[in-house]
């Protein structure tokens, strides 16, 4: 039995797909307000029957943070895919944050070590890796050094990880993912989907932000990859960048909105003005009680320059990545079918 976390987020929907679509038996948690609505749109992407598949998953209601109830989840179950964490670059919910996904991860740790889980692939993120400047290649070798620049999620992604390889120092198997931007069809109103709403919307600004950036279907192959009987052994007790490409904020949004067919963003960013503008959506926060749209954290993330090497998994394994103009072609062709129904 194999047992997903996070099975109603983007790469969470995507696994569950490619897992029942591969016969597996699969156990996901989810809270008893989840949406699963979504979980069978992302299905509907690619299955002419996503009800068949979605109906094999067996939904468990539950809360990562109850330890008592993940020990009893996990009876009976060989495999972990632990994707679930709380995203956020709002400095309201830092705090909260970094007690759910750090905890959240000791507790599914504890109770897989517990249970004598045989194996877990743990979703992390670059941002859980150190930063080098001038554009160097950041590898799973760059450390992550702490600092009052560093956002709550990077931290939350870094003290979670530090969890599985605590675990791994007390007999847990089990391997670790590092993905650069994921993008893919979701909830276009959240995550970095909704970098195509906003596109779709009018998007007036770019930035001269440079990033690593990633297929959702290439995440989940990679974790199905390392985690299978025959590849594990040398996977196991590794982290693995996962990116595709490195490209500016400014390129992705001109390919976004040259698929969606809406016009570029016409107007640079430049640092001044971020400042400015993060200023401001922190102030109207104040007076709204509404999350600011832009923060410092996102602001100063736009015009860094950071650049991903993911051919880890290539030189060990084969692994080949999707481009991202074939990624930007698909989830935009998902984009307008959803927009063209609504």
């Amino acid at each position: 039995m194999i047992f997903v976390t996070g099975g109603t987020g983007l790469v969470g929907a995507h696994l569950l797909y490619e897992l029942t679509l591969a016969g597996h038996k699969v156990k996901a948690l989810k809270r008893e307000t989840s949406n699963l609505q979504q979980v069978l749109k992302t299905f509907s992407c690619y299955s002419q029957n996503p009800n068949e598949l979605f109906n094999h998953i067996e939904w468990v209601n539950g809360d990562i943070l109850d330890y008592f109830a993940m020990e009893k989840v996990l009876e009976g179950v060989t495999e972990i895919y632990h994707c679930a964490a709380i995203v956020s670059f709002d400095p309201k919910e830092r705090k909260k944050m970094i007690a759910n996904n750090v905890e959240g991860t000791a507790n599914l740790v504890n109770a897989a070590i517990e249970n004598e889980v045989r194996k877990i692939c743990h979703v992390s993120s670059v941002a859980a890796l150190g930063q080098l400047e001038n554009g160097q290649l950041i590898t799973e070798e760059t450390n992550w050094v702490p600092s009052k620049k560093v956002s709550g999620y990077s931290e939350s992604k870094f003290f979670s990880e530090a969890e599985i390889w605590r675990g791994m120092e007390e007999g847990l198997d089990a391997v670790i993912v590092n993905p650069s931007i994921i993008l893919g069809p979701a909830n276009w109103e959240t995550g970095s989907a909704k970098m195509f709403k906003t596109v779709w919307d009018g998007m007036k600004f770019y930035t001269k932000g440079v990033t690593g950036f990633i297929d959702v279907r290439d995440v989940v192959q990679a974790m199905i990859l390392l985690m299978q009987d025959t590849n594990f052994a040398t996977a196991k007790n590794n982290r693995f960048l996962l990116s595709s490409e490195n490209i500016s904020y400014g390129n992705v949004f001109f390919r976004i909105a040259d698929a969606l067919g809406k016009p570029r963003p016409k107007y640079f960013a430049s640092n001044a003005l971020l400042g400015l503008v993060w200023r401001a959506a922190k102030m109207a926060g104040i007076f709204t009680g509404k999350s600011p749209l832009i923060t410092r954290e996102t602001a100063v993330n736009a015009s860094r320059v950071r650049n991903f090497d993911g051919s880890k998994i290539t030189r060990l394994f084969g692994f080949q990545y999707n481009p991202v103009s074939e990624t930007i072609q698909n989830t935009s062709r998902i984009f307008n079918a959803e927009i063209t129904k609504s």
